[in-house]
């Protein structure tokens, strides 16, 4: 039983937490202030924008400094002594990563109803946390998921094989927050998009190189603060504009009505059929050039040779001979290319023709319209909903991160105060997002569709100049108005652009941008660590180098992490893919790899090695086989002939592997241990020591 003492010095503790971080709370709201003073008193984009950018990251900065530490405790669970309320404000900041902030109400605005496949997955996985695994673990108390593995199970396979699946899982996720970070940090700076990566990675560096899990959970206990006070800002003030309301949450539906109808409207507007029905003869066209692609790629070059000759005859304007000459020269010289932009130009232009321009209805449940296999069949809608959902569950309760964060406790039953805490917090944004992805098509459709391109708003050419993947905005019809199929929008950039889309103030476009930077640097700091640890911890001291000194680990984790970072940078620069897609593959992975045997080693005495190393294995297996397989790029790479549709089960998206790779790998766990011997004494006693309640205190 704890001493009075020390009682007394945790209390102390506590309050000593609360009147700083209130403090701190007060600093941001005097900052966000001082910025809207200094846009009125004329400062202009950059100067608000860098201000944002370096007075958050010094923020987090001068805490990763203050928490610096080499003593092991400290660098990998934070000394165990993090508070309930406090460890679920960092886990939610952990959780609320470029995924959760910028692309889930991204995804609502293009998916509608099927977006909330993120929102249940997500937050229902945190019930199995505190359900199934968190108390377990820590009660367990060591330093990783592998170090459970390996007690449980015994021998070094467990180890390894989970040390692969971190690194895999956790590299997936960081290389998305990274892309977030680049994203987010060139919107703020004007700055270009692969500086803006290496100048961001610098603030997730400064805290998780420096201090490890001591300086990652006060960072992100503040990084939250920033992130909720962004997201909720623009949120209220749009409601306010739009509906009178303080509460959107709880009055968007009137904004929804006006949404649908305007799409109904849209959906027999004669201009829009008439942008439909050019796009339709686009993607023949592109169609046809796929049959014969190096004849395609002459008659390309041939007429735009002609054009650009025609326009110097004709004495046109500069500048539309410089498109000529650039359009030209993008033309790709490999046959190999050219069938990959022909594919893609088709597959989009194909896409921008269904209607709403492929939106799904905002408030219809499961639309089949929106399925992305041409083969999709009656119900494959809500089979794909279910399905990741499924995934999004499974893999939360895994994910190696999330769970780590649940060391740093005092005890278990403050362990499981501190899911509560954490689903509370992560609660107050998935509630949101849903009516801000509802106001911001409000905007689109009654404002921008509809316009003059004559007098586009600014932050739709700003946007085109930074990425141009996130916003297309042309005039098929030339008829010199905006349809909607002549518009599309990047999920990215739904929740950046959505300030400067409600005409608010430019200081809540960069408040947005600082919380948007905010959830990918706090994330990014955990998986990086976490990645690190495994590295450093379950393998090089584990196999490599077993006698070495409690400092000389924390060195080489911390060179570990600097290692990781860079080679994040590195992939998040080839920009392979939109966010919410890879992550999504990413919480797949960790479910089919990690949950049946987490579960099973708490649950399941009988439980054995060979089981669970024949389980880990067969489900990544089949989530990754599925995955590739069921993919374009990676079947045109390994010569896999035949339909998408042909590679996929029951019509599921790729992405949602996860829903075949967890069941295949618990039968394979349970088949395999129930044919080779039980566990010996000493891994079915801890199985059942982690189930057993705790004597009474004296």
């Amino acid at each position: 039983m704890p001493s009075h003492d020390t009682d007394a010095k945790l209390r102390q503790f506590k309050r000593r937490l609360h009147r700083r971080y209130a403090a701190y709370t007060l600093g941001v709201g005097a900052f966000i202030g001082l910025m809207a003073m200094a846009e009125r008193a004329g400062m202009s984009r950059t100067g608000i924008g860098s201000c944002f950018l370096l007075g958050t990251v010094l923020v987090y900065a001068v805490i990763g400094l203050m928490s610096r530490t080499t003593n092991e405790s400290e660098y990998y669970v934070a000394g165990r002594r993090v508070p309930a309320v406090y460890n679920g404000m960092a886990t939610a900041a952990d959780w609320m990563s470029a995924a959760s902030f910028i692309g889930t109400a991204g995804v609502l605005y293009l998916q509608g109803f099927a977006g909330f496949a993120y929102i249940l997955g997500w937050t229902g996985g945190y019930c199995l946390v505190a359900l199934l695994l968190a108390p377990y673990l820590r009660r367990f108390g060591r330093f990783t998921i592998s170090d459970f593995l390996a007690a449980r199970y015994g021998g070094s396979a467990p180890r390894l094989i989970g040390v692969a699946a971190t690194v895999l899982v956790c590299f997936v996720y960081v290389v998305v927050q990274v892309y977030g970070v680049g994203l987010i940090t060139s919107h703020l700076t004007g700055l270009s998009f692969e500086i803006g990566i290496f100048v961001g990675l610098g603030g997730v560096l400064v805290c998780s190189f420096l201090g490890g899990m001591r300086a990652v959970t006060w960072t992100q206990v503040a990084q939250y603060i920033v992130l909720i006070i962004a997201y909720s800002v623009p949120v209220i003030w749009l409601g306010l504009q739009q509906t009178g309301s303080w509460a959107p949450v709880l009055s968007y539906g009137e904004q929804l009505r006006v949404v649908t109808a305007r799409e109904q409207a849209l959906r027999d507007d004669p201009k829009e059929l008439e942008v439909r029905s050019i796009l339709q003869q686009r993607a023949q066209a592109y169609q046809r050039r796929l049959q014969d692609v190096p004849a395609a790629m002459q008659r390309d070059s041939a007429e735009l040779a002609a054009e650009l000759v025609q326009l110097r005859a004709d004495n046109a304007p500069l500048a539309t001979i410089q498109q000529a000459q650039r359009r030209l020269e993008r033309l790709p010289r490999d046959p190999l290319l050219a069938k990959e932009l022909y594919q893609r130009e088709h597959d989009l232009a194909l896409a921008q023709a269904r209607p709403l321009a492929g939106l799904a209805p905002q408030a219809q449940a499961f639309p089949e319209s929106a399925a992305e296999s041409p083969a999709a069949g009656s119900g494959s809608g809500r089979r794909n909903f279910l399905a990741l959902v499924f995934c999004l569950m499974l893999g939360t309760a895994a994910m190696p991160h999330v769970l780590t964060r649940y060391y740093t406790t005092a005890s278990v039953a403050e362990t499981r105060r501190s899911v509560a805490w954490s689903l509370l917090f992560i609660v107050l944004l998935y509630l949101s997002a849903p009516a801000l992805a509802v106001m911001v098509k409000y905007e689109v459709l009654n404002h921008l569709v509809g316009s003059s391109f004559a007098n586009l708003p600014d932050w739709t050419r700003r946007w085109a100049k930074l990425d141009p993947s996130l916003i297309s905005l042309t005039d098929i019809n030339h008829d010199g108005y905006v349809q909607l199929a002549e518009l599309r929008l990047g999920a990215d950039m739904i929740v950046l652009a959505a300030p400067e889309m409600g005409g608010l103030p430019l200081v809540v476009t960069y408040l947005v941008a600082a919380g948007g930077l905010a959830a990918a640097l706090s994330t990014a700091d955990g998986l990086l660590l976490t990645l690190s640890n495994a590295i450093s911890h379950d393998f090089f001291f584990r196999y490599l180098e077993r006698r070495s000194t409690p400092i000389r680990r924390v060195m080489l984790s911390k060179l570990m992490v600097l290692v990781v970072a860079v080679l994040a940078a590195w992939a998040a620069s080839l920009r392979v893919t939109a966010i919410l897609p890879f992550v999504t593959a990413a919480f797949s992975l960790a479910a089919a790899a990690f949950f049946p045997a987490l579960v099973m080693g708490i649950f399941w005495r009988r439980a054995n090695r060979q089981g669970a190393v024949a389980g880990m294995l067969v489900g990544m297996a089949v989530c990754g086989w599925y995955m590739v397989t069921g993919l374009a790029g990676p079947r045109a790479w390994l010569g896999i002939q035949g339909t998408l549709a042909d590679a996929r089960w029951l019509d599921i998206d790729p992405m949602a592997a996860g829903a075949f790779g967890v069941p295949a790998g618990i039968l394979a766990l349970v088949l395999v241990s129930l044919l080779t011997p039980p566990p010996d004494g000493a891994e079915a006693e801890l199985a059942a020591s982690l189930r057993r309640p705790p004597p009474p205190l004296a």
